[in-house]
């Protein structure tokens, strides 16, 4: 009988790579996937007979952490692995508590997924090894994640700050977001050192990733 898998993830393309992965294996069958936490409690309320969900961290409406929790309350007996770019600690540690039984990178190659799902199974753990590793310096320095919240909660950037990165976001130009808050492209590029500085980054790309992070956008 083969492994019946249901999918959470928000990004078509991923979505689809990650079907194709579980397509290699003839004991893997995939069944549905929910674009968000909220579709996929929806079709697991419809179809519970699922073994195990591939499970993004960061989806609209309810992400994986909070999906997670719920599948875990109202259907103990699936399996849930996250599958994700997120390896920062508080993800990590968050998703323990959930009760994600493992927790994987995207970057998992086929082979890799199909033996993590295996494991799962079987009542073990799959983790990416730099995961592994993260995990345990957890375990030995609980301080480390403490100091990563207060680092989280002493950034605070002004509401003119936020607009600006708001446009940043949208992939405008400093002369385009100047023209758009009627202020100078010398004010644009100053307000852009503070958040960089604030932020501790060093490109617009970084800061888009870490206000997302810190829900500053």
């Amino acid at each position: 009988m083969p492994i019946k898998i249901a999918i959470a993830e928000d990004n078509n393309f991923l979505a689809q790579a990650i079907e194709e992965k579980i397509s290699f294996f003839d004991d893997l069958k995939f069944k549905f996937r929910g674009a968000n936490g909220a579709e996929l409690i929806g079709k697991l309320a419809a179809d519970s007979n699922i073994d195990i969900v591939l499970m993004d961290i960061q989806m609209p409406e309810m992400n994986g952490l909070e999906a997670t929790e719920l599948i875990k309350a109202k259907h103990p007996q699936i399996k849930v692995i996250m599958l994700t770019v997120m390896d920062d600690d508080e993800n990590i540690f968050n998703a323990i508590k959930a009760g994600a039984d493992g927790y994987l990178l995207k970057e998992t190659n086929p082979e890799e997924l199909h033996n993590g799902i295996k494991q799962v199974l079987d009542g073990g753990a799959a983790m990416t090894p730099s995961i592994a590793l993260k995990t345990l310096n957890l375990l030995r320095f609980p301080q480390r994640l403490t100091q990563d919240k207060i680092q989280q909660e002493e950034i605070e950037l002004s509401k003119r700050e936020i607009e600006i990165l708001e446009q940043l976001s949208k992939g405008l130009n400093y002369q385009s977001i100047s023209d758009n808050l009627i202020i100078s492209p010398a004010t644009v590029r100053k307000h852009i050192e503070n958040i960089y500085k604030k932020l501790q980054v060093h490109n617009k790309i970084e800061a888009i990733q870490k206000a997302v992070k810190h829900n500053l956008l």
